[in-house]
């Protein structure tokens, strides 16, 4: 076995496109998207790992259209925010780096514009992401493979969707010690000297937003910076002040307790490998520590393969039988409290958990992982039926979350209002069926609940 077989013996590698290289290419082309990092990103490993074996150098390209489904200029401006940090790291790396924003984001034409001989991108299950990668595949003229850089245990090896995480949970643990292991980062042997391109390499984007035809409605986060080193600070703190206490405060909204990762994960600002090492070589609980890794490793790679393996991941027809069996028999059930999109939208509900959760969210892109069940299943309550219970969650997820439009999204929003991973809960509840229940004296039983809302009163300045 060759050098170069051996390496595409990684089963992180979806070969797209198949094919010899290009002898007669100029460079190996990396399409970044999903993993936008110079730091532990096995795609970018892979890319930079066969131009050497190809002599070659390489080059990232990174394309940036407005039009990206569901997206508003609150989730663009996190995403620029690491972009010239990702450049620089990936120069560092001995590797070019190419921003082109739209109208010029066209990766055909560039990959024709300098000859490539590979290209090489990352996966993201997504409808939408996945269609790009298929289309991409139908119209380069060289070879095509992706690569699975945001798990630790490649997708690929679970070729069926997973009934819920008892069942994922063995397989994912069984392969752990194959692929939960500090990645090489390797250096580019062929430098890029491309100086004649046609079209502007700069980097600022955040300047470059302030023209792009963008949803403008929901605004940036001020709290919170996109890019590498704003995550890995984040992560070095939770390392430091919480993970010893993560398996007992991980549900407690109203205290500090949680990682505060998400978004950077989502944008691929920091890879799972990272966080996973650091918590596993940290000094603290090994329940605390196993409490952790179970949320970011098996959990999340089990939204993961939802997404994959569903094409319904975002609707409730994505959910088991029974459930929508169960939640089909109660729809006609009187509800409490109606209120319109709009109404929940603006936080205005009876229910002060609730506003207070809702406005956390639109306030700063996040809600607490508890409350964000808690916040779903109400809407279920609140609405004339399930599918646009499940309708309304999405859309309000994706719109104001800074992790929205992600597996893990999806999946919580699957889980709350399908059950999707769950169980049966007997007996069976009005409008709830035997979907499980919350309620905001189970809450006020589990944490402090006035706490956490004079906490979100004061974000909100009132």
């Amino acid at each position: 076995m060759t050098d170069l077989e051996y390496l595409q013996a990684n089963p992180r590698i979806t070969f797209r496109r198949a094919g010899k290289p290009d002898p007669e290419g100029s460079c190996v082309v990396y399409w970044m998207q999903r993993a936008q990092r110079g730091l532990d990103n096995p795609a970018l490993d892979t890319a930079i790992s066969t131009a050497n074996l190809l002599n070659k150098p390489i080059v990232v390209f990174f394309g940036l259209h407005p039009g990206y489904p569901n997206a508003n200029l609150r989730h663009y401006s996190f995403l620029a925010e690491g972009i010239d940090e990702t450049r620089k790291a990936v120069e560092n790396r001995g590797a070019g780096f190419v921003f082109r924003p739209y109208p010029d984001h066209d990766l055909i034409a560039f990959c024709d514009e300098v000859g490539a001989a590979l290209v090489i991108g990352d996966e993201n299950p997504l409808r939408e992401a996945e269609g790009w990668r298929r289309s991409a595949a139908r119209k380069l003229r060289v070879p095509f493979w992706t690569v699975d850089a945001d798990v630790i245990v490649p997708t690929g090896l679970f070729e069926k969707e997973e009934y819920a995480a008892r069942t994922i949970r063995p397989k994912i643990h069984k392969r752990l010690p194959e692929f939960l292991k500090p990645l090489e980062n390797p250096v580019a042997k062929f430098k890029w000297k491309r100086h004649d391109l046609r079209k502007s390499q700069t980097s600022d984007a955040i300047s470059i937003l302030e023209r792009f035809p963008l949803d403008r409605k929901t605004q940036p986060v001020k709290t919170s910076g996109g890019g590498t080193s704003a995550g890995l600070g984040l992560l070095k703190r939770f390392v430091r002040e919480r993970l010893a206490v993560y398996d007992t405060a991980r549900n407690l909204p109203h205290l500090p307790g949680t990682s505060e990762l998400s978004p950077y994960l989502h944008f691929g600002h920091i890879g799972p490998h990272t966080i996973a090492l650091a918590v596993s070589e940290a000094d603290a609980p090994q329940t605390a520590k196993d409490a952790f890794l179970e949320e970011l490793i098996v959990r999340r790679e089990l939204a993961i393969n939802y997404v994959a393996r569903n094409e319904k991941y975002d609707s409730l027809e994505g959910c088991h039988a029974w459930a929508i069996k169960s939640l089909s028999e109660h729809a006609h059930d009187p509800r409490p409290y109606l209120y319109s999109e709009s109404s929940l939208e603006n936080a205005e509900t009876h229910d002060n958990l609730w506003n207070a959760a809702q406005k956390e969210m639109v306030i700063t892109g996040k809600m607490h992982g508890y409350l964000r069940m808690y916040w779903a299943k109400k809407i279920l309550e609140w609405t004339p039926s399930p599918a646009a219970a499940f309708e309304i969650a999405v859309r309000l997820n994706d719109r104001y979350q800074l992790d929205g439009r992600d597996p893990n999204g999806y999946t919580g929003v699957a889980w709350a209002i399908g059950a999707k991973h769950d169980r049966p809960w007997a007996p069976a509840r009005p409008v709830f069926g035997m979907i499980r229940y919350m309620t905001a004296s189970g809450c006020a039983r589990k944490f402090d609940v006035n706490a956490y809302i004079g906490k979100v009163a004061e974000l909100a300045g009132e």
